[in-house]
């Protein structure tokens, strides 16, 4: 196995650096961080093509090239300076009860989620997108928002399974 896990059949690489790719490792990981998200995962443009980077809590970061997954130490040290996150702060778990499908928590703390997400897809640039997931009650059900930067597509909303698009200018202005 070399050094690497498992991926499906494929083997994937640990590196030590993915280029260009670098800077979004580091916004999410650093999103990720100050948010105190599940998962943080950007679809960024990267050599004429898409790549997928995916940071979890706790995990190596894997960045899927297209034609490869790599994957990167969780604290590497990388050569890309911190991006000045839009404004986040951690929420407590949102309470869920799937049967009743109802979620709860902080007053606005869902559009604040969902403006910060939105401004990391910003941060991204380009036609990038950005998705978080979050923490509640239900392990089975986290909430995930997904935004593209610009805000050209409405914002999507899950839970768990269920997914919900959100109408246009939502959320409003903090």
């Amino acid at each position: 196995m070399n050094g690497g896990e498992l991926h499906g059949e494929d083997e994937i690489e640990v590196v030590g650096s993915v280029g260009e790719l670098d800077r979004v490792v580091v916004a999410l990981r650093e999103f990720l961080h100050a948010s105190g998200a599940l998962r943080a995962v950007a679809v960024v443009e990267h050599d004429g093509g898409e790549a997928i980077v995916d940071c979890a809590r706790l995990a190596p970061i894997e960045v899927d090239l297209g034609d490869r997954v790599v994957a990167l130490p969780h604290a590497i040290a990388l050569d890309a300076e911190p991006p000045a996150l839009p404004e986040i702060r951690r929420l407590p778990p949102f309470e869920v009860d799937a049967a009743a499908g109802s979620l709860a928590g902080p007053l606005g703390g869902i559009e604040h989620l969902a403006r910060a997400v939105l401004g990391l897809a910003d941060l991204l640039g380009g036609g990038s997108v950005a998705l978080a997931q979050f923490e509640t009650t239900d392990a089975d059900a986290p909430l995930g928002i997904t935004a593209r930067a610009g805000a050209t597509e409405p914002l999507v909303l899950s839970l768990g399974e269920e997914e919900f698009e959100m109408g246009p200018g939502w959320p409003p202005a903090g």
